[in-house]
């Protein structure tokens, strides 16, 4: 009998030590899968690494690309029932960037993220060419946005006739029914954009200027403003 005690508990310690073993060794790419975060528009060209310690080539967030960085899940954040995998490009340049990527009860978006996120074209004709994130957390609880702090700088890549954005926009995120909203403003306070973007990655964005010139609301309007009252507009919508 003493044997056959021995043999079940023996046969226990080593289920527990492949698990244990399975845990940790699990490859990134697989732990990247099993969170579901390709429901947040997840993607990478290459993952390499353990779960604790991997790395993620051309990440994308939806069509924002994130670049390289490397990638760890957080063992603390698993105690809570959260998923965390921190991630980080930290090489004293312009697009270093640190913060995470979070799954859990529900909830899917990022944590602490601060750096720069390029966006090309992803906006057009609207020109931001990119954000700069301080301190940005934000996620979605089913398909309505739960939570949203921080500030976003963006910086504009091109110039409408008329208009001096150099100094670029900025403002902080917040919940805006079930959308993420982005209000952002110059340094004027003349020009502002209001970006929405919802938990599918369907996004709204709409440009105000606020001019009782003639001559730059006839620019603009050729560069798509519609006049409404004495301002600017013009609205672009699209899919992330």
């Amino acid at each position: 009998m003493m044997g056959l005690v021995l043999s079940r508990r023996m046969r226990i310690i080593l289920l527990l030590i492949v698990l244990l073993g399975l845990l940790l060794f699990l490859p990134m790419r697989v732990a990247l899968g099993l969170s579901g975060l390709e429901r947040l528009g997840v993607a990478a060209r290459d993952v390499r690494g353990t779960v604790w310690s991997g790395r993620i080539d051309q990440l994308m967030l939806g069509d924002m690309p994130m670049g390289s960085v490397r990638a760890g899940l957080s063992p603390l954040a698993l105690l809570t029932g959260r998923a965390r995998f921190n991630i980080a490009r930290t090489k004293g340049l312009a697009d270093d960037i640190s913060g995470a990527l979070t799954v859990g009860f529900g909830r899917i978006g990022v944590d602490d993220v601060t750096g720069a996120v390029p966006l090309g074209r992803t906006f057009a004709p609207l020109p931001i060419a990119g954000l700069q994130m301080e301190d940005v957390s934000a996620y979605f609880i089913g398909d309505r946005c739960g939570h949203a702090q921080g500030r976003v700088r963006a910086r504009m890549a091109g110039q409408f006739p008329g208009l001096n954005l150099t100094q670029g926009f900025s403002g902080a995120l917040a919940c805006d029914g079930d959308a993420l909203l982005l209000p952002l403003a110059s340094q004027s306070g003349m020009e502002t954009i209001a970006l929405r973007i919802w938990r599918s990655g369907r996004y709204s964005a709409t440009m105000r200027v606020e001019t009782a010139d003639p001559t730059l609301a006839a620019s603009l309007g050729q560069a798509g403003f519609a006049t409404v009252g004495n301002a600017q507009l013009l609205k672009v919508e699209g899919t992330l």
